[in-house]
Protein backbone atom coordinates (compact mmCIF):
# COMPACT_ATOMS: atom_id res chain seq x y z
CA UNK A 1 0.00 0.00 0.00
CA UNK A 2 1.18 3.50 -0.81
CA UNK A 3 0.67 6.52 1.41
CA UNK A 4 0.68 10.05 0.02
CA UNK A 5 1.23 12.91 2.46
CA UNK A 6 -0.21 16.29 1.49
CA UNK A 7 -0.70 19.46 3.50
CA UNK A 8 -4.41 20.14 3.30
CA UNK A 9 -7.79 18.75 2.37
CA UNK A 10 -7.84 20.83 -0.85
CA UNK A 11 -4.64 19.03 -1.93
CA UNK A 12 -6.20 15.67 -1.13
CA UNK A 13 -9.37 16.52 -3.06
CA UNK A 14 -7.26 17.66 -6.03
CA UNK A 15 -5.20 14.46 -6.39
CA UNK A 16 -7.63 11.76 -5.19
CA UNK A 17 -9.75 11.67 -8.40
CA UNK A 18 -6.60 11.15 -10.50
CA UNK A 19 -5.47 7.98 -8.72
CA UNK A 20 -6.41 4.55 -10.10
CA UNK A 21 -5.09 2.32 -7.30
CA UNK A 22 -5.80 2.01 -3.59
CA UNK A 23 -3.71 4.58 -1.73
CA UNK A 24 -4.05 6.33 1.59
CA UNK A 25 -3.88 10.13 1.40
CA UNK A 26 -2.94 11.79 4.68
CA UNK A 27 -3.30 15.51 5.41
CA UNK A 28 -0.94 17.21 7.84
CA UNK A 29 -3.32 20.18 8.12
CA UNK A 30 -0.70 22.85 8.45
CA UNK A 31 2.35 23.02 10.65
CA UNK A 32 3.35 19.71 12.16
CA UNK A 33 5.72 18.87 15.02
CA UNK A 34 8.00 15.83 14.97
CA UNK A 35 5.63 14.16 17.46
CA UNK A 36 2.53 14.82 15.34
CA UNK A 37 4.31 13.61 12.21
CA UNK A 38 5.35 10.43 13.97
CA UNK A 39 1.76 9.83 15.18
CA UNK A 40 0.51 10.37 11.62
CA UNK A 41 3.05 8.18 9.81
CA UNK A 42 4.05 5.47 12.31
CA UNK A 43 1.05 3.25 11.45
CA UNK A 44 2.31 3.24 7.84
CA UNK A 45 5.95 2.42 8.55
CA UNK A 46 7.29 -0.05 6.01
CA UNK A 47 4.89 1.13 3.32
CA UNK A 48 5.74 3.44 0.42
CA UNK A 49 5.46 6.94 1.88
CA UNK A 50 5.24 9.65 -0.77
CA UNK A 51 5.53 13.32 0.13
CA UNK A 52 3.75 15.80 -2.14
CA UNK A 53 3.54 19.23 -0.54
CA UNK A 54 3.34 22.85 -1.67
CA UNK A 55 6.36 24.62 -3.15
CA UNK A 56 6.49 27.23 -0.38
CA UNK A 57 8.18 27.76 2.98
CA UNK A 58 5.71 25.65 4.98
CA UNK A 59 6.04 22.83 2.44
CA UNK A 60 9.83 22.99 2.66
CA UNK A 61 9.68 22.97 6.46
CA UNK A 62 7.52 19.85 6.37
CA UNK A 63 9.89 18.18 3.90
CA UNK A 64 12.89 18.82 6.17
CA UNK A 65 11.02 17.33 9.12
CA UNK A 66 9.99 14.25 7.12
CA UNK A 67 13.55 13.77 5.82
CA UNK A 68 14.79 13.80 9.41
CA UNK A 69 12.09 11.60 10.96
CA UNK A 70 11.26 9.30 8.01
CA UNK A 71 14.33 9.27 5.72
CA UNK A 72 12.90 6.36 3.72
CA UNK A 73 10.01 8.54 2.43
CA UNK A 74 10.08 9.54 -1.25
CA UNK A 75 9.73 13.23 -2.10
CA UNK A 76 8.01 14.48 -5.23
CA UNK A 77 7.81 18.11 -6.22
CA UNK A 78 5.51 20.45 -8.06
CA UNK A 79 7.07 23.34 -9.95
CA UNK A 80 7.48 26.51 -7.87
CA UNK A 81 5.50 28.45 -10.48
CA UNK A 82 2.33 26.63 -9.33
CA UNK A 83 3.08 27.21 -5.62
CA UNK A 84 0.38 24.85 -4.28
CA UNK A 85 -0.66 21.28 -5.01
CA UNK A 86 -4.29 22.47 -5.01
CA UNK A 87 -3.66 24.97 -7.83
CA UNK A 88 -1.35 22.85 -9.98
CA UNK A 89 -2.90 21.87 -13.34
CA UNK A 90 -4.28 18.33 -13.29
CA UNK A 91 -2.10 17.18 -16.19
CA UNK A 92 1.01 18.26 -14.26
CA UNK A 93 -0.18 16.49 -11.09
CA UNK A 94 -0.87 13.40 -13.16
CA UNK A 95 2.74 13.44 -14.44
CA UNK A 96 4.07 13.85 -10.88
CA UNK A 97 1.95 10.91 -9.70
CA UNK A 98 3.18 8.74 -12.58
CA UNK A 99 6.76 9.65 -11.68
CA UNK A 100 5.95 8.56 -8.11
CA UNK A 101 4.93 5.16 -9.55
CA UNK A 102 1.25 5.69 -8.78
CA UNK A 103 -1.30 4.40 -11.25
CA UNK A 104 -3.45 7.22 -12.59
CA UNK A 105 -6.75 7.14 -14.40
CA UNK A 106 -6.34 7.16 -18.15
CA UNK A 107 -9.18 9.58 -18.85
CA UNK A 108 -8.13 12.66 -20.73
CA UNK A 109 -7.80 15.35 -18.13
CA UNK A 110 -7.95 19.00 -18.96
CA UNK A 111 -6.43 21.75 -16.84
Amino acid sequence: MKVIVVEGISDKLRIAPLIAEPVTILCTNGTVSATKLEELLLPYEGQDIIILVDADSSGEKLRKLVKREFPEASHFYIDRCYKEVATTPLRILKDVLITANIQVKTLLIEG
